[in-house]
């Protein structure tokens, strides 16, 4: 892999990933642009104790352009993207209309391929393997920021799910605080250690998993599998066999099979609801939220007595789409109490998704 850091024309950094180690980035973003100008703040609940971004400024940001003046395609033919070059592998930038900036953070936008009619599923093994690289590269860069807390790499794919740009690409959240969900994780870690002696809880819910009906997935160094208690209505959590905290403790074996992996299932989830789904006439393909969950690099007192080596990386894949045609929203309990309440037995959608392997 090569790694080249240039700026864009409003001091915003661009970061190229290539495969090859003689790709020359030396394209320059000759757009007039003013400096970015945001109004990130962090807000405290004082009841729920929660933060809430306020970012009014991304009220203007790009919303649902033709595809022809996609801002995430290679510049050419006379047009200027946010990539300056004609070609790229794998890019990652600073986001134009950040939720988080300054003391509040940092947002940065991952785009996976130039082309824009395809999606990560689409990628090769060689490809997917680049782009698991440069969410380490960033997870290692982005800890060094004295304001983050924790990084979070992420895809949003569909319109379903709130997606602005067609283009495929992902994000990556670095946030100032150690996440709700993620403390909530901390908080039952340190429970089940004190209750059990010492267990730790995510080796013995893999554990339990693996042994179950609910596996999707078992591979040398990973497994995919539906968790007991699912949200919605097909999720899919994947994990390395051997617990690591983040995207920087995966050893080479886990590194290697990671594309073959995640490429399988999410070649599955595109599956799910027919296979003609990318076909004219048909629905398109599954929609889907993909998130890394990875350790915080914050001290970790508060949470009880663990440590950023107890927690365990792992990746939640998972769509809004109950069955063809429907889609699951979050009504009364989901968003008023934040009780789920799931359609589809997850045992049901393990065997959905067995059932559909390539």
């Amino acid at each position: 892999m090569k790694k080249t850091s240039t700026r864009l024309a409003d001091g915003r950094e661009l970061i190229y990933y290539d495969v090859r180690d003689d790709a020359v980035r030396t394209a320059a973003d000759s757009r007039p642009l003013d400096p970015v100008a945001t109004t990130s703040e962090i807000r405290r609940d004082p009841l729920l104790g929660d933060s809430v971004a306020i970012a009014s400024h991304r009220q203007g940001r790009t919303y649902h352009p033709p595809a022809d003046e996609c801002p995430l395609c290679p510049s050419g033919g006379g047009r200027h993207t946010e990539i300056p070059d004609s070609s790229y592998d794998v890019v990652v930038f600073e986001n134009r209309f950040p939720s988080l900036a300054g003391d509040a953070g940092r947002c940065e936008v991952v785009c996976f391929t130039p082309d824009h009619t395809a999606s990560f599923a689409d990628l090769t093994e060689e490809q997917a393997a680049l782009v698991l690289e440069a969410w380490t590269d960033r997870t290692a860069e982005l800890s060094h920021l004295p304001s983050v807390a924790q990084v979070f790499c992420f895809e949003n794919r569909g319109a379903e799910i709130g997606v602005t740009l067609g283009h495929p690409h992902g994000q990556i959240y670095a946030y100032p605080f150690v996440t709700p969900r993620t403390a909530l994780m901390l908080r039952s870690l340190a429970a089940h250690r004190a209750a059990t002696g010492g267990r730790n809880l995510f080796d013995d819910v893999l554990a339990e998993e693996r042994a179950g009906e609910r596996v999707v997935l078992d591979a040398e160094h990973w497994v995919a599998f539906v968790p007991y208690a699912a949200h919605w209505p097909y999720e899919v959590h994947l994990y390395p066999k051997r617990r690591v905290p983040d995207l920087l403790g995966l050893d080479d074996a886990a590194r290697t099979e990671f594309p073959k992996v995640y490429l399988e299932l999410l070649r599955r989830f595109d599956r799910i609801f027919g296979e003609g789904e990318r076909e004219g006439g048909g629905e398109p393909p599954t929609p889907y939220i993909a998130a890394w969950h990875q350790a915080p690099f914050a001290a970790l007192g508060e949470y009880g007595h663990v440590n950023r080596d107890d927690f365990a990386l792992h990746l939640e894949l998972f769509t809004i789409r109950r069955t063809s045609g429907k889609l699951k929203f979050l009504a009364g309990s989901e968003s008023g109490m934040s009780v789920f309440i799931n359609d589809v037995p997850p045992e049901a959608a393990a065997q959905r998704l067995r059932e559909v392997a390539s």
